[in-house]
């Protein structure tokens, strides 16, 4: 029985991708210094791999920003418009690779990054691959063949290169022209696979692993004939060499008859996600194909159940025999944080139910030595879930009877948006397109800085506040200035949208280096819900009510949603999510409340990850899309009809839940929209969404500065899509990783855009 790994954390156990990357895009550092953190961390993550006795170790799973990107950039995939970086004297591949993420504002060029989305249903951002009807894919990347003969040197004939498969890689893409299918270009792709195989099988690869996770997604006729074509040409254009292809986050379901026959040596499944789909794939599967159990949770902390895995394993071994089984964790460990080992503030009785990337490896070696008679391992393992089980830290009465009391007059506002939509406009007499932002403001190294010392004790909190105030006063003096309608407070008191609620409930527990990559070099340290979650005390009424004292202007007080902070949490997996999302639903509320009593008018819900927390299928879709709408509603309907409720969403396609969207009954959603150039739009429009809105106008996510006129171009598309007594002017996201002189001249040319186009459009 073989035991494997299908990725391993990029970021490095001290966040040196991230420092490396910032330097080298600041021009503090240059390429050799950034290759070499590069090599570093891929050395490093390989001997833990190796000293856990795992069999397959994948590489080519590092990425200096995106692995969706990275086969972008291996395929040839790099849409025209970048052509002119690739020309400039002195930029090498890897400034073609950052500019295509980040977009590129130099050297007489002004030219945006690519779309970003997430990456199926997690929180980690992929760059959207762009196909024309006459695209041309080329091996144009030497990168997967360096990282395996470095792998292969290191690793021996344990080292199994990982790339993103054929037929995923054009799912998660887009069209940008019309007139095609892009899942119509596998003809043209495959050859270049073939290639790259290839010249992996005559490097000494001996497995190579192909990531197809659009195999657990509802597919067309045609998706299913691509994927059988692109395997089988594969399999007569390949010899010797054993594919293994990776499905996850969801069951195979009717998709089960396809990925069984595909021509692969192995097949991988996600059996924490799916375990009931064990039974079918062991009834379908041929003669000859191993079988990858993803037993071992890649997503999640809490500690595995042998004693449950290791039925999934005896079930399958019965069947196929143990040298046709490979045990794993159930997708890239990318998604979880690296080592607990680092983690010694946390409660050493929780800890012990825990299990981070480090220890999951071990997980997944110690299954196997289960299986050869260790049995002393199952008793201690037995004994850490019994006790997490039965632990009083976990369960609270007061809190489950509050959610079983729950109605539905608690989920739904006194009046209807048009009586609510004329009361605001009475209240607050706003300009058309008024102006605003997301919430946070640039968090600089200062503040940082601020931040860390107060956690060290090195200020009193009377000091650590006035300097808060200070920075506050700073922010709000500036808005002013701009001429900004809505302000906000700028959130310096907070180290993360999620994390700042989470240290202010029950039930929640942190960790000091439990940092996961959400893209590029930005990362986040989610918390963990271990337990019952309650509201104690205000959370954020102290800093919304000194920043609105502070001005005459409107202040937006600023909060998480309750599915937001569900999707961006660590979550307990033994009771239901909806379950975990009330409890969080009516501690928001109660927040809420205590806003709308400090006299906050105005309050934004941030709902940034309700259409990431989606099921893959869509069979399953409405049970989530029931409670999560439920569950906003619960936090924003106990206020009176004056108060003005807000939310917003980030990098979501949003066709397919429209009706959900507009039956949340914000009375303003904000929503991302400038990178794909107000097509997002078009799912409002079409719907005749009834409630107001602000589309994004310029990426907070690229340091690029949009000038006046771009943003009043999109504005323009905005008022001919929507009413545009409904539209508001507003970035596509909080601003808090952006830099100061890039967001300060982004937002005055957004003022003054708004300005703009309230003149022309009256």
């Amino acid at each position: 029985m073989l035991t494997q790994n299908l990725g391993y954390p990029r970021i490095g156990a001290q966040r040196q991708l991230k420092k490396a990357c910032e330097q080298y895009w600041a021009g503090k550092i240059g390429l050799d210094e950034l290759h070499e953190a590069g090599r570093k961390i891929r050395e490093d993550n390989w001997k833990t791999q190796l000293d856990a006795g795992i069999d397959l170790i994948p590489c080519n799973d590092f990425s200096f920003y995106d692995q969706v990107l990275d086969t972008s950039l291996l395929l040839g995939a790099v849409p025209e418009r970048y052509a002119p970086v690739g020309q400039i004297a002195g930029n090498r591949e890897i400034d073609l690779y950052f500019a295509m993420a980040r977009g590129y504002q130099k050297d007489g060029l002004d030219i945006t990054a690519m779309e970003m989305t997430k990456w199926l249903d997690t929180n980690y951002h992929y760059i959207v691959p762009e196909f024309t009807a006459q695209q041309q894919f080329r091996l144009s990347s030497g990168k997967v063949f360096a990282e395996y003969a470095a792998a292969r040197q290191q690793l021996g004939e344990k080292a199994k290169p990982v790339l993103v498969g054929p037929v995923s890689y054009l799912l998660l893409g887009k069209e940008k022209e019309a007139g095609f299918e892009r899942i119509d270009l596998i003809r043209q792709l495959v050859p270049v696979y073939v290639e790259i195989i290839n010249r992996l099988k005559e490097q000494g690869a001996e497995w190579i692993q192909i990531d197809e996770p659009c195999l657990a997604l509802d597919l067309s006729k045609n998706d299913k004939e691509a994927f059988e074509y692109a395997y089988e040409t594969i399999a007569h254009r390949v010899t010797d060499v054993k594919l293994l292809v990776a499905t996850y986050f969801e069951a195979l379901l009717d998709n089960t008859q396809v990925a069984v026959n595909l021509p692969v040596a192995a097949l991988h499944i996600d059996l924490v996600r799916a375990p009931e789909q064990l039974d079918e794939v062991l009834a379908l599967v041929p003669e000859g194909l191993q079988l990858s159990l993803g037993v071992v949770d890649g997503r999640n902390v809490w500690k595995n159940d042998y004693e449950k895995s290791l039925a999934l394993i005896k079930k399958a071994t019965q069947k196929l025999g143990a040298d046709r089984v490979i045990i794993a964790p159930s997708c890239s460990l990318l998604h979880s944080p690296i080592d607990l080992d680092q983690e010694t503030a946390i409660d050493p009785e929780i800890r012990n139910w825990m299990a981070f990337a480090r220890q999951k490896l071990n997980e997944v070696a110690e299954l196997k030595q289960i299986t050869e008679g260790h049995t002393e391992l199952l008793e201690a393992n037995r004994a850490a879930i019994e006790r997490r089980r039965n632990s009083g830290k976990v369960h609270k009465p007061a809190v489950r009877d509050r959610v079983a009391a729950i109605t539905e007059a608690d989920a739904t506002r006194n009046s209807a948006f048009p009586v609510r939509q004329l009361l605001h406009r009475e209240r607050f007499k706003l300009p058309a397109f008024p102006t605003t932002t997301i919430g946070s403001f640039p968090q600089t190294d200062e503040i940082r800085q601020l931040r860390a010392r107060f956690k060290k004790g090195d200020l009193t909190p009377e000091q650590y506040g006035q300097e808060i105030e200070r920075a506050t006063i700073d922010t709000i003096r500036w808005q002013e200035e701009i001429g900004l309608d809505v302000l906000v407070h700028g959130e310096f008191e907070r180290n993360d949208m999620v994390e700042y609620f989470g240290e202010q409930l029950d039930g929640f527990l942190f960790t000091r280096n439990g940092w996961v990559q959400s893209y590029g070099s930005r990362c986040v340290k989610p918390p963990v819900i271990y337990g019952d979650v309650s509201r104690p005390a205000d959370m954020t009424v102290r800093w919304t009510t000194f920043a609105a004292a502070q001005t005459e202007k409107l202040m937006k007080g600023m909060l998480t949603g309750p599915v937001t902070i569900l999707q961006w949490s660590f979550v307990r997996d033994d009771q239901p999510r909806e379950v975990t999302t009330y409890q969080i639903a009516l501690a928001i509320r109660d927040e809420v409340l205590a806003l709308e009593k400090a006299g906050i008018g105005i309050i934004q819900i941030d709902e940034a990850a309700i259409r990431e927390g989606l099921p893959l299928r869509r069979a399953k879709r409405p049970h989530y899309l029931d409670w999560a709408v439920k569950s906003f509603r619960v936090t924003a309907s106990g206020v009176a009809d004056t108060t003005q409720i807000h939310t917003h969403m980030c990098y979501s396609e949003f066709n397919d839940i429209i009706e959900h969207i507009a039956a949340m009954d914000a009375d303003v959603i904000t929503i991302e929209t400038s990178r794909s150039q107000m097509e997002l739009l078009q799912a409002f429009a079409h719907f005749e969404y009834p409630n107001e809105i602000g589309p994004g106008v310029y990426d907070i996510h690229s340091p690029r500065v949009p000038g006046k006129e771009e943003m009043v171009s999109l504005l323009t598309k905005a008022a001919d899509l929507l009413p545009a007594q409904n539209l508001w002017v507003n970035p596509d996201c909080g601003l808090k990783t952006r830099k100061w002189p890039e967001t300060k001249a982004a937002l005055e040319n957004m003022v003054a855009a708004a300005r703009a186009v309230r003149e022309k459009i009256s």
